[in-house]
C-alpha cells in the first residue's frame, strides 16, 4: 500500500511543473546551441580570410541595429515603397526600418573597402552601403553621403533619405563559424591520382 501511494506522489502537480520547467529549459539550450553567433564584420575579419566577391556572395549578413530612414512624402509625386506614411512636426514622411538582425546579402564591392547590401529582394536591387568605421574598431558600418550632428543622407533605391546619426552605429554582423567553413571548403584539396 505504501509504494503504490509513493508512485502516486510523482505525478503531483508540483512534480509535473519541475519536469516541464526541466524540459523548457533543456529545449532554450538546445535552440540557442543551434542558433548562429554572431560577430561584427570588421576590416581586420575581411583582411585575415580575403574572401573574394564570390565568396562574400556566399555569406549570410546580419545588421546589428535599427536603421530607420525617413524622406518628405510629396502627394502626388511618389509612390510608398515598404515604409509608411507618418506626420511628423506637421509634414507627410515616409519611412522605412531595417530591423535589427535583419538578413542581408553583399551585392557588389564599389570600390575598396566598400559593401553593396541588400535587405530585401527587389529588381533593380535596392541596397545600402557599408564599410570600416574607425570610431567603432572598424566595424563595417553604415555609410552616408554626409553625416552631421543629428542625422545623415543616405542614397537608397535612387533617392535620398535622412537618418539619424544612431544609424552610423549599425553594423553588419556575422555567422564566423559558418564563414570560417566557407573559408575551410575553400582550401580542400582533392588530390592527384597517376594515370595507369
Amino acid at each position: 500500500m505504501r509504494l503504490i501511494h509513493e508512485v502516486a506522489d510523482c505525478t503531483s502537480p508540483q512534480l509535473m511543473k519541475i519536469e516541464k520547467c526541466i524540459l523548457a529549459g533543456a529545449t532554450l539550450i538546445l535552440l540557442a546551441s543551434c542558433s548562429p553567433q554572431l560577430t561584427p564584420f570588421t576590416q581586420k575579419l575581411y583582411d585575415q580570410y580575403a574572401w573574394s566577391e564570390e565568396e562574400l556572395r556566399k555569406i549570410q549578413f546580419y545588421l546589428s541595429d535599427d536603421i530607420v530612414l525617413r524622406r518628405k512624402f510629396a502627394e502626388g509625386s511618389s509612390t510608398i515603397q515598404k515604409g509608411k506614411i507618418k506626420t511628423i512636426d506637421g509634414q507627410k514622411i515616409e519611412e522605412i526600418v531595417f530591423r535589427r538582425g535583419t538578413p542581408g546579402v553583399f551585392l557588389f564591392s564599389p570600390k575598396d573597402k566598400r559593401f553593396a547590401v541588400s535587405f530585401e529582394s527587389a529588381e533593380p536591387p535596392k541596397y545600402l552601403m557599408f564599410g570600416p568605421n574607425p570610431k567603432i574598431s572598424n566595424r563595417y558600418a553604415l555609410l552616408g553621403k554626409t553625416w552631421e550632428t543629428r542625422e545623415g543622407t543616405i542614397t537608397y533605391d535612387g533617392e535620398t533619405w535622412y537618418t539619424t546619426t544612431e544609424s552610423a552605429f549599425a553594423s553588419l554582423l556575422v555567422d564566423l563559424d559558418r564563414a570560417q567553413y566557407l573559408e575551410q571548403q575553400k582550401k580542400v584539396v582533392r588530390g592527384q591520382r597517376v594515370e595507369e
